[in-house]
């Protein structure tokens, strides 16, 4: 079975990109550091398969490469990194051979992204331009909150003489990419950095690139993901939301280089398109997801769409496409986490190429399945459940929600640190996935059945799907726990005061107790808006103070572990904080908090993951297994050797 040591050790693909010709791909290898030693960040390695011979080969493994690309009309390999004694993060060259990487170009501010020309000799690239330091007339100068806002910018600079030239587009460059000939970039913008602006206000600014101007906008307001330019540069691809109450960018548009209004394709597709590529100048190769599951396909300028490839074995999450069609797939499966495979043009089914853990072929694992059931109201939800490896009698069960909550599971790999997943199937425990209304991956219309009821019939949909499988999975009744973090901690805030009487043990993450309170204190205020409360707080503060979970604390009787990031803007801390006073001072309910310091939304870092993971399970085991109503040890026991 697995274990939280496990989970702490795994290695997973994060990224692939195949070269023009199909014979290299590079990919990078996520490694996490020892958490018994550093609490540190896991670092990207860097490597390459050769397709003739067969073999990978390691080229940057003693520091994280990043934004890897082939340079136009080479196999060499580029990157972002900052090694020692860089000040700023820079662009490195590293041949397949591999060898000591070449620093190709330095900024005065760090290189976010970049992305080639075709002749391979110029360079578009984001960074920020130096700022200069003011003195106060007093020895101490205060922070003044969201002013003084630094936007990054878009440059392009020949490699030869090195000299920059910055873009004239306004605001805060996200994202650039050259046209196929080279005339012109398209370029992602929001009036400034603030997260609110880039999810609510990106635009997309066509931009002359002999004068650096800008020559057209794309005339759509939504959230924005990638851009992709049509082989003969006459037109601009990209995915985003369908206008701007869509909570995800998930739709197709064409946008001509004149700018103006985009077509979208697909408008009544019940999936989410999560990226894609042109194959010719009317077709482009997409990635999907469709319900819990993944497919390729293609789409012409028309809106025929043509499914190409579906396996619900295999969660295809990334693709790169080489000039003749040939794939390389980031993918996971119930089994294991992300792993490189290749997809020949003509062939019917991926080819895995890596493995990360050979160690989990040795492990017992449980049962994964898609299940459906019907919410009180008649609309179909999907889920996944993990069964236990090894149970007798009632099962007690594990609720895992996702957060967004513009978010859904998948049926792949679904254990971290955050997520109990094989190790809870391990200790006992099924583990129930839901994707409740307003998740992703089943179209524009699923996607926004949630709005303007928050903690109403999303979170019905996780009980009544509790209710099946206490009907027809053997789920002890008695004994139900709920997890989940952002979104899915307000879930289980609500789950354990609202509808206390249904849990029996509760672990929330960076999660929302006080709808009101957190409006002033969230980083993306306008984005709640817009996708999910739809109306003001001022308009009806009775409403949202009844749909916070602080209102109902009195009666809480749910033991409740609560953990937060204690620099996280998106979800302030005092979420916690007010949640942890009521229940403290008003019930006798077990309940704690616990602060990570140094994190935001979600731990990145080893020793607080692993923390973390031994805290939720532990916390689990005690209310879920034991029946007991102490609190347990502040301090850990780590079966982990040192």
């Amino acid at each position: 079975m697995l274990t939280p040591e496990d989970v702490a050790k795994l290695e997973y693909i994060s990224n692939a990109i195949i070269s023009e010709d199909g014979d290299h791909i590079a990919y990078q290898l996520l490694v996490p550091t020892d958490p018994t030693v550093e609490n540190a960040p896991a670092k990207n390695h860097l490597y390459v398969y050769d397709r003739t011979a067969g073999t990978s080969t390691a080229l940057v493994t003693d520091f994280s490469a990043g934004n890897i690309k082939f340079k136009p009309g080479s196999s060499s390999i580029t990157f972002t990194a900052r090694r020692e004694g860089d000040k700023m993060t820079a662009l490195y060259e590293i041949t397949p051979s591999g060898g000591e990487p070449k620093k190709l170009y330095e900024f005065e501010g760090s290189i976010s992204s970049y992305d080639w020309h075709p002749n391979k000799n110029q360079l578009a690239f984001i960074s920020q331009k130096s700022k200069e330091k003011t003195e106060g007339e007093l020895p101490y100068k205060p922070e003044i909150y969201e002013t003084e806002l630094q936007n990054n910018s878009g440059f392009m600079v020949d490699l030869n003489s090195q000299d920059p030239k910055e873009l004239e587009v306004d605001g805060h460059v996200s994202a650039l990419q050259w046209s196929p000939e080279g005339k012109n970039l398209a370029v992602s913008a929001a009036p400034s950095s603030l997260v609110d602006d880039f999810y609510t206000s990106q635009r997309i600014y066509i931009v002359d690139a002999n004068t650096g101007k800008v020559t057209a906008e794309v005339d759509h307001k939504a959230k924005l993901g990638m851009l992709a330019w049509s082989p003969d540069g006459k037109r601009l691809a990209f995915i985003a939301g369908a206008d701007q109450h869509d909570p995800i960018d998930g739709s197709i548009f064409i946008s001509e280089i004149t700018g103006g209004s985009p077509v979208i394709l697909q408008r009544d597709f019940t999936g989410k398109f999560e990226s894609l590529s042109w194959v010719d100048n009317k077709t482009m190769a997409f990635l999907a997801s469709e319900g819990v599951y993944s497919s390729l396909g293609r789409l012409n300028l028309n809106g025929k769409l043509e499914r190409t490839y579906e396996n619900k074995d295999l969660n295809i999450i990334r693709f790169s496409a080489s000039d003749n069609n040939t794939l390389a797939l980031v993918a996971n499966a119930a089994q294991h986490p992300n792993e490189l495979f290749v997809m020949n043009a003509k062939g019917k089914s991926p080819e895995r190429i890596t493995t990360s853990n050979s160690w989990l072929e040795e492990k017992q694992m449980g049962r994964q399945e898609r299940i459906s059931y019907k919410a009180s109201d008649g609309m179909e939800i999907e889920g996944i459940l993990i069964h236990p490896l090894n149970s007798s009698g009632k099962i007690p069960l594990i609720t895992v929600v996702h957060g967004g909550p513009e978010a859904h599971y998948d049926n792949g790999w679904l254990t971290g640190y955050n997520m109990p997943g094989q190790v809870g199937a391990g200790q006992g425990y099924a583990v129930f996935y839901p994707n409740y209304r307003g998740s992703t991956g089943r179209g524009v219309e699923f996607s926004m059945t949630s709005q303007g009821d928050p903690a109403g019939k999303e979170f019905d949909d996780i009980i009544d799907g509790i209710d099946f499988l206490i009907e027809n999975h053997n789920v002890d009744r008695d004994k139900v726990g709920v997890t989940g973090g952002s979104y899915g901690g307000y879930a289980t805030a609500w789950m354990s005061t609202r509808h206390t009487e249904r849990f029996a043990a509760g672990v929330m993450s960076v999660g929302i107790s006080n709808n009101i309170s957190k409006w002033g204190t969230s980083d993306i205020p306008e984005e709640m808006f817009l996708v999910h409360s739809r109306k003001r707080i001022w308009d009806d503060y009775q409403f949202y103070l009844e749909r916070s979970p602080i209102y109902y604390a009195d009666q809480a009787n749910t033991p409740l572990l609560i953990l937060h990031g204690k620099e996280d803007t998106r979800v302030d801390p005092g979420q916690s904080y007010e949640l942890y006073r009521h229940i403290k001072t008003r019930t006798d309910t077990p309940v704690r908090l616990v602060l990570y310091p140094g994190e935001g939304h979600g731990n990145r870092n080893s020793t607080a993951r692993y923390d973390y993971n031994l805290r939720m399970m532990r916390w689990f085991d005690t209310y879920l297994k034991e029946n007991n109503r102490e609190v347990p040890e502040t301090s850990l026991a780590l079966p982990m050797s040192h």
